[in-house]
C-alpha cells in the first residue's frame, strides 16, 4: 500500500531556486516537504568553479549545494529521496505521485525542476553517448587525461566546459557554427589566451566516429556551413555544450509555457496560471540562466505561496 504524505507547499526540485523556497518555506512554519528529483543538487553539482556567488570567491559546485541542502534540513524541511512522476493540478490538494510510489498531498506546490543538456539529436551521437559522448565536462574529463577533445557549441557552456577540459586534454577543439562566440567577454579572454585551445569557426558537427569493439570514439567529422566542406578531427572524447532545456514534463501540458517551453509566470512574480502553484529558477528563467538568480526567485515563491495560503484560511 502506498504511504500518503500531506504538506502546505511541495517543493518538487533541489536546486539553488528550490533549497532556497525550503529555507524561506520553512521560517514561515510552512512545515515544507522537498522532493530532490532525480539529480540532487541540479546543474551545480556538474561545475567545478563558481565565482559569483555573492560571500563566496570561489566555491566548487557541488559544495554549494552540500550547503545549501544542510541549510533547509537545518531550518526544518523535510528533504526527501524521490522522483515526482506524475503531477496532478486540477484541484486542491495538488497530488504528486513519487517513484518510490509516495502520494504526496499538497496545499501549494513550487516548481523547481530546472533544465538539462541539450543535445543535437545525431544518432551517431545517441551511439556514443557515455562511450566518449558527454555533455559533462566535470562529471567526465578526468577520463581524457593527455587526449584530443571535441567540444560544440559558442556560449558560456561551451567556453567554461572547454576551459576546464584543457586540465586534463592535450588539445582541445572547439566547434562553433558562427564566427564569434555568444559567452562573457572574460570568458572569451581566458579561452583565446589558453593555448590548448583552437576555435573551429564557421563549423558544426555532422557525425561522431569510433570503434566497435570496445565501444569507444576516435574522430569527429565537422561540416563547413558556408562551403560544405568536411573534415574529420582526432578526438577520443566529444562534448555537447549548446545550452540547456526547461525540465517541464510535469506541467508541459498543463501550465502556460513559452520560449520553447519555459513556465510562464506572471509579471514580477512566481505565479503560474494555475493558483496555487508557483515556478522558479531555471525552469521559468529563460534569460538570466544564474544560480543567484534562481536562488532569488525561491525567496519569491516561498513568500507567494505563504501569502496564497494565508488568503485561503
Amino acid at each position: 500500500m502506498s504511504d500518503t504524505r500531506k504538506t502546505k507547499v511541495l517543493i518538487i526540485g533541489s536546486g539553488p531556486a528550490g533549497y532556497t523556497a525550503a529555507v524561506y518555506a520553512s521560517r514561515a512554519m510552512l512545515e515544507p516537504i522537498l522532493v530532490q528529483g532525480m539529480e540532487p543538487g541540479g546543474q551545480l553539482t556538474t561545475t567545478t568553479e563558481v565565482e559569483n556567488w555573492p560571500g563566496e570567491t570561489e566555491i566548487q559546485g557541488p559544495d554549494l549545494m552540500v550547503k545549501m541542502e544542510a541549510h533547509a534540513k537545518a531550518v526544518g524541511t523535510d528533504v526527501v529521496s524521490d522522483l515526482i512522476t506524475d503531477l496532478d493540478l486540477s484541484e486542491r490538494p495538488f497530488t504528486a505521485t513519487g517513484d518510490s510510489g509516495t502520494i504526496y498531498k499538497a496545499d501549494a506546490v513550487i516548481l523547481a525542476t530546472g533544465a538539462r543538456a541539450k543535445w543535437l539529436g545525431l544518432d551517431s551521437e545517441e551511439k556514443f553517448k557515455g562511450f566518449g559522448v558527454s555533455a559533462c565536462a566535470t562529471c567526465d574529463g578526468f577520463f581524457y587525461r593527455g587526449q584530443e577533445i571535441v567540444v560544440v557549441g559558442g556560449g558560456n557552456t561551451a567556453v567554461e566546459e572547454a576551459l576546464f577540459l584543457t586540465n586534463f586534454a592535450s588539445k582541445v577543439t572547439l566547434v562553433h557554427r558562427r564566427d564569434e562566440l555568444r559567452a562573457e567577454k572574460i570568458l572569451i579572454n581566458r579561452l583565446m589566451k589558453n593555448e590548448k585551445i583552437e576555435p573551429l569557426w564557421d563549423h558544426v558537427l555532422e557525425e561522431v566516429v569510433g570503434d566497435e569493439d570496445p565501444l569507444g570514439v576516435t574522430g569527429v567529422r565537422v561540416k563547413h556551413v558556408k562551403t560544405g566542406e568536411i573534415t574529420e578531427i582526432p578526438a577520443k572524447g566529444v562534448f555537447i555544450a549548446i545550452g540547456h532545456a526547461p525540465a517541464n514534463e510535469l506541467v508541459k501540458d498543463v501550465l502556460e509555457t513559452h520560449m520553447g517551453g519555459y513556465v510562464v509566470t506572471q509579471p514580477d512574480s512566481t505565479a503560474t496560471s494555475i493558483p496555487g502553484v508557483f515556478a522558479a529558477g531555471d525552469l521559468t528563467d529563460y534569460k538570466y540562466r544564474q544560480a543567484v538568480t534562481s536562488a532569488g526567485m525561491g525567496c519569491m515563491a516561498a513568500l507567494e505561496a505563504e501569502h496564497f495560503l494565508a488568503e485561503q484560511e
